[in-house]
Formats: structure tokens, sequence, C-alpha cells
């Protein structure tokens, strides 16, 4: 008795539909693969981008549920504060009108603050953000790359602005900006406190980041593909560009990440504190202002900018880890 025997050709079609298809990945598609794969950081990830859209959409909101953040609804309409400011419905004047309730004393709806709040911080931060990593990345890859005495002075320089205490030269900082370019009879304009609070946080917030890729700059030019590439006759602007700017954008985006957050706090500090924007302008920082003024007879004010504040900031903080263990998994405990 024989038994049948495959031929070459049956036997290559059924190893070529037996094995495994290999697919190459880009770093791109595996840093996407590692992130998907962690569910930390996809939560993250929708929170932020929630608080995104709503700082963005938030005109298209206060629309939708018709009301703004500076009309004064309390003074306006009888019968929504008593005669203390305190709203005279339970739990801060919360109902189907009001979502979140209204302000002591002024009146103004409390979820148009915080819609509008979010707006301004983000804005600030943001706009910060891209500034500080902009020179923080020029001047850390200057100072590394160059070397010798400009590496000094530019490193000396650094450690001179990592030891200035930011908060306290802001504050200090904020009104003489005002005084020399406000007449002292004219109130300072918005746009101007936002200017001046950008300019300020960018100042005091580069270095950090300047000091980390100098680091690594340091560390990348005595490689053997930098060093290839100066054989090669690449001028220092395509060494820079097309060999070690690619192998930055790593710690860049991270530190970004991180970044952000940490000047939304910032921000709504320095609001607290009275030199970020004006009253008139809806801030996180001067909603948790009139929030230590009333929270003894209205605690529902201080929950919202709290409890918003707080899952932001983790929310960004969590969302950095991710993407950095994303980029370098080796690095992830």
């Amino acid at each position: 008795m024989t038994t049948p025997t495959s031929t070459a050709s049956e036997i290559d079609a059924t190893s070529v539909t037996e094995a495994p298809e290999a697919v190459g990945r880009s770093p791109g598609q595996l840093m996407w693969l590692r992130f998907r794969r962690d569910r930390t950081g996809v939560i993250s990830a929708v929170i932020v981008i929630f608080f995104f859209l709503v700082a963005i959409l938030a005109p298209v909101i206060s629309l939708v549920y018709g009301k703004d953040p500076y009309t004064l609804y309390g003074q306006d309409r009888p019968g929504l504060l008593n005669d203390f400011g305190y709203a005279l419905a339970p739990n801060g004047g919360i109902s189907s009108e009001f979502w979140f309730g209204i302000e002591p004393n002024l009146g103004r709806d409390v979820f148009m603050q915080l819609v509008y709040g979010i707006r301004t911080s983000l804005l600030i931060a943001v706009v910060a953000t891209i500034l500080t990593a902009a020179i923080g990345v020029v001047v850390g890859i200057v100072a590394g790359y160059m070397g010798g005495k400009t590496d000094y002075f530019i490193g000396r320089f650094i450690d001179l602005m990592l030891s200035f205490p930011q908060v306290l030269f802001i504050i200090a900082f904020t009104p003489v900006v005002d005084q020399f370019l406000v007449p002292s009879n004219e109130e300072t304009p918005v746009w101007l406190r936002a200017v001046t609070l950008t300019i300020l946080l960018t100042v005091f917030g580069w270095a950090g980041l300047a000091r980390l890729l100098r680091g690594q700059v340091l560390s990348m030019r005595e490689r053997e593909f930098v060093e290839a590439a100066k054989v090669t006759g690449a001028s220092p602007a395509r060494i820079v560009f097309k060999e070690l700017l690619p192998n930055l954008w790593t710690p860049i985006l991270i530190q970004s990440t991180l970044l952000l957050p940490a000047l939304v706090t910032a921000e709504a500090g320095l609001s607290f504190l009275g030199v970020g924007m004006g009253e008139q302008v809806p801030d996180w920082g001067r909603m948790f202002l009139r929030a230590t003024q009333v929270y003894q007879n209205d605690i529902t004010y201080l929950i919202f900018p709290g409890v918003a504040l707080l899952i932001f900031v983790i929310a960004f903080n969590l969302l950095g880890d991710s993407v950095r263990d994303a980029f370098d998994p080796k690095i992830k405990r």
C-alpha cells in the first residue's frame, strides 16, 4: 500500500499560506502600538482632548447653554441671591437652569466661568509651552554642539536662570511692566496682561529643557553617525537638522507634555495671587481666589475649579508618562 506524496509546488503553496506574514513597522508605528496598549495613557489622552475641545468650543457651548460668563445674573434677576450675596437655592444655586450654580456676590454662571476659564488657562499655557520648547531646543543644541567657551557661558547662563525663584520674580515684574506701558489713570488691557504673562512664563521656563538637550547633544556629537557626517563634509546646519534634531524629538515631546500642565497650574496660581488676568476675564485662578473668600458659606463654588484643575493636571501628567514609555519602553518600570 502506497501513501500519496505531495508535489513540491503543493508543499510550497501550503508553506506560503501557513507562514505568518512578516510586516515591518516604523519606529512611529511601534510607538503608537505601545501607546494604544497602555489603557491609562489612552484614557488620559481622551480626557486631555476633551478639555481642549471644551476650550475651543467655548463660544458654541455658551450659545447652546444660553448663558455667558460675564452677565451678572444674580444681580439682574431678583430671587437668586440673598441679602448677603449667596445663592438662595441649595448647593450654591445648582439647578436645571444653572448647572453648576451661580457665583456668590456677583451672580455669574459658574459653569460658563469654568468653561471660559479653561480657554484662558490653556491659551496662555499652550503659547508659553511652544515658545519655551523653541528657545530650549535652540539654546540646548547650540550649547551642546558648539562646546568650548560657548557651552561654558551658555551653561552658566542656564544655571543663573534656574536659580531664579520664578513665581516671586513674575509677581515682582508684572506690576513694573504695567506701570511702564500703561498710564496710571488707565486700566491694563486684557491682551497686554496675557502677553506679559506668557512672556514671563517663557523667560523663566526654558532653562530646564535647554539643560536636558545640552546633555543629550554632548553625548551624541561624539557618536559615529555624527563623525561620519563630518567626514563627508556636511555643514553644521545639516548635521543639526538631519542628524541631531531627529534624535531629540523624544525628549522634546516628553518634556513638552509635562511642561504644559505645569504652566496651566502656574498661570492659575499667578491669577490667584493677583498678577494674572484681571477680574473681567474668566480664569481658574480667579475662581480659586473668590472661592477662598466665600468657602465658609458656599463650599460648592470651590469644588468645581478644584476638581477640574486636579483632573486636568493628573491626566496630562499620566499622558506624559505614557508617551515616554511608548517612545522608550526600556525605562518603563
